[in-house]
């Protein structure tokens, strides 16, 4: 009788062990999802400190010119001093709850310039990618490594219609497409982009501006679904030269790019001015990884286009090019055009 009591209660211990080890398992299998989701919502006071901050520095530039008018120029410090205020509380905020994406696929491969469209004028771009030589299906399956249609022969064609607000501000909407022969023609996804710029009233040696753009990817074209850019502008016509830089910045909301944070996306134009209309020159488009420590370069995203602008009317706006990646994890051949038309609404006079 002892034995077999002993038998059985070893065998109830055993039963509750293994309810104990189903549990747990549960436990750790769930917790990265919603330790993801933590991750994501932390990020945002992070990234509204710095939009603030950027902010705050145009505020600052903009008491200058505000010293002679002393009632006005009391209630821009008082903007001034708010926006830093909020901007700290904010960072800490962020610093305190967000934890250590990769930039946007091949739907829109453009260097912004500082200029943004001028009030009651809407701009109309179409952006026409195709990927010669891209990612191939994994062995055995219709997608590639990452979960994602392959980009190997895929046609990318995104509308983009951007109004200008006033003489210093726009919005911009995307909507991003994809055509293979797989699939046929999807809807990919959305994204929302405000932008500001330097007025010229301040005389600022360079173009100056920054713009915001936040949105959706399905995830079988962007394993990261919901992500958000920052991306400053800061370009100058010298001469027959043009430069542009666009220190991006980018972080992913939804996603295994979560946990990296915020990542660094660069990106730079030198064009020049062959004949009043014809500008071309060199595109560099990268994704370098995590702010805090960079991927290694086989796991970079790194890409040249030779480009060429056709300036042939103020109204119209045509761009082409064709790039190489020189990395593994980027597509190595592409072929890419914009064509953009203004619409001016104002009344003619």
């Amino acid at each position: 009788m002892r034995e077999c009591g002993t038998s059985a209660d070893s065998a109830i211990i055993e039963s509750e062990h293994h309810r104990f080890r189903l549990k747990r398992a549960n436990f750790q299998q769930s917790w990265p999802e919603h330790k993801t989701v933590f991750q994501c919502y932390s990020s945002i006071p992070a990234f509204c400190a710095c939009s603030l901050l950027l902010c705050g520095e145009f505020w600052r530039c903009f008491l200058r010119v505000a010293e002679g008018f002393p009632n006005r120029s009391m209630k821009c410090r008082r903007v001034f001093h708010w926006i830093h205020g909020t901007a700290f509380m904010l960072l800490v905020c962020g610093v305190v709850v967000s934890a250590p994406c990769r930039a946007q696929d091949n739907y829109e491969i453009q260097v912004y310039g500082s200029e943004t469209v001028a009030p009651a004028t809407t701009m109309v771009e179409l952006h026409s990618n195709f990927t010669v030589d891209g990612s191939k299906a994994a062995p055995g399956s219709r997608y590639a490594a990452d979960g994602t249609f392959p980009t190997n022969h895929a046609e990318h064609e995104t509308v983009e219609i951007t109004q200008g607000i006033n003489s210093w501000s726009e919005v911009g909407f995307y909507l991003f497409t994809s055509i293979n022969s797989e699939e046929g023609w999807q809807w990919v996804g959305d994204h929302i982009r405000p932008r500001v710029r330097a007025p010229d009233s301040w005389h600022l040696p360079v173009g100056l501006s920054l713009s915001n753009e936040i949105g959706y990817q399905r995830a079988r074209y962007s394993p990261d679904t919901w992500t958000w850019e920052i991306r400053p502008i800061i370009d100058k016509q010298a001469g027959r030269w043009y430069l542009s830089f666009n220190p991006t910045l980018d972080r992913s909301w939804h996603g295994p790019g979560v946990p990296q944070g915020v990542t660094f996306s660069p990106n730079v134009k030198v064009g020049y001015d062959f004949t009043k209309k014809i500008n071309a020159g060199i595109e560099y488009y990268g994704a370098y990884g995590d702010l805090g420590g960079f991927d290694p370069l086989s796991k970079q995203e790194q890409q040249f286009f030779a480009a060429t602008d056709l300036n042939v009317s103020p109204e119209w706006e045509i761009n082409f090019g064709v790039g190489l990646g020189v990395t593994g994890a980027t597509d190595h051949l592409i072929v890419k055009g914009i064509l953009g038309r203004r619409f001016n609404w104002r009344k003619a006079h």
